[in-house]
């Protein structure tokens, strides 16, 4: 393994899609099939111009939409090609069809999605109904929490999909506009031989090779479709480890590192908050207020949504006195509406751990939170705790009525 030492970087002051672009020339694609769709078309953009200059030897596909951009990164994969695609809202929801198809012939493409709200009515702003569509797909979702993550995280997809244990294609997910569109400063590899010995191009997947004639994609009769969706569900809980691995190693090889879920204070705290993405910046920002209102809150962020990460979310529930989980989505028809909170509810309940989840939609359509709705939505749960209240419904919070 190379050592750290010997690692070279470039600080850039890049937007989250540009960091993402970066990540994937490093991990030198061969293939990269787009269709552009706000808030994603800079990261293709980006990874073209990289192609023009010579930076990245790698072929680019022009599709019609976003179907067809899936689909070829589909072709591309099957032949052992490396394989990268980026989407948003409508443009995830037309590639949903194929969603199935990469993850049903375990093919290791990664895909980044800048989340964004979905029509109808039209809206371009930011929140995560369209990558929690996602979530019974197969596919491995990591969820970035900014433009420096999003980098790392691209490289571990590659790390995660190629595995010989996994071999199920990976998303790699961040607020649409919040992080696709703000820029901080990103250390990027000097050049790409770090990241190809972190991830080797190897291709560990069955592949179209005319020496070694094989049939993808045939039909399968109910004797063995069975069988072939449940090797799926292996792979998922082998994917649960091999995530934590590819970090790990990539906290010993480059030095960053960020675990299952980030936690900031939940230790001895009153009442944890939960919740993924960018948000928890702002959670982190309203910290200081929130203690000077008397309220000792932890704040946690969850990374890995699919597999889901039922044991460090049990860890945090086992020190809680509650959880309150913040969602940027909504389930529609069910009376806990936040795709992460049924998640935890299920997850708390099969395992009887009895304390308050206390549920918030917020920033749908990319509705402002600031850091006094932040205080405002602990002290709320603060009080509910403390009248032993549980809640039998989400709160929507700040949406006119």
């Amino acid at each position: 393994m190379e050592e750290l030492t010997k690692v070279e970087w470039v600080r850039l002051p890049l937007s989250t899609n540009y960091a993402v672009a970066y990540a994937a020339k490093d991990a030198d694609i061969d293939i990269v099939s787009a269709y552009p769709i706000t808030p994603q078309t800079t990261v293709v953009e980006k990874l073209s111009e990289f192609i023009a200059n010579g930076e990245l030897k790698a072929q680019m596909i022009h599709v019609e939409s976003e179907h067809s951009a899936l689909s070829a990164a589909i072709g591309a994969s099957a032949m052992g090609a490396r394989a990268f695609t980026a989407t948003a809202s409508q443009g995830l929801e037309l590639m949903h069809e194929v969603l199935h198809i990469a993850s049903g012939l375990r093919l290791p493409i990664v895909m980044s999605v800048a989340a964004r709200a979905l029509s109808a009515p039209i809206s371009i702003w930011g929140d995560y109904t369209d990558l929690m569509n996602t979530r019974d797909t197969s596919w491995v979702v990591l969820i970035a929490g900014s433009a420096q993550e999003a980098y790392d995280s691209v490289l571990q997809a590659y790390k995660i999909a190629e595995d010989s244990r996994v071999l199920l294609p990976v998303m790699v997910g961040y607020d649409g506009f919040l992080m696709s569109h703000t820029y901080e400063p990103v250390s990027v590899l000097a050049n790409s031989g770090a990241a190809l010995r972190y991830i080797p191009k190897k291709v560990t997947w069955a592949t179209l090779n005319p020496e070694r004639p094989i049939t993808v994609g045939a039909m399968a009769n109910p004797d063995w479709y069975y069988e072939i969706k449940y090797q799926q569900v292996e792979a998922m809980k082998a994917a649960y480890e091999v995530v934590k691995e590819a970090d790990a190693e990539y906290g010993r090889t480059f030095g960053r590192s960020y675990g299952i879920i980030e936690e900031t204070d939940t230790d001895g705290s009153d009442l944890n908050v939960l919740t993924y993405g960018g948000i928890y910046g702002t959670l982190l920002e309203s910290s200081e207020i929130i203690r000077k209102n008397g309220i000792k809150a932890g704040f946690a962020r969850l990374r890995l949504f699919r597999p889901f990460p039922y044991e460090e979310v049990l860890k945090l529930a086992e020190k809680s006195s509650a959880l309150v989980v913040l969602d940027r989505a909504i389930t529609y028809g069910m009376p806990i509406a936040g795709p992460l909170a049924r998640e935890v509810i299920s997850v708390l309940y099969s395992h009887g751990i009895n304390i308050p989840v206390y549920n918030f939609i917020v920033g749908i359509g990319q509705r402002s939170f600031t850091e006094n709705d932040a205080l405002k939505v602990v002290s709320a749960s603060f009080e509910m705790l403390k009248r032993g209240q549980k809640i039998d419904e989400s709160i929507y919070w700040g949406v006119r009525e």
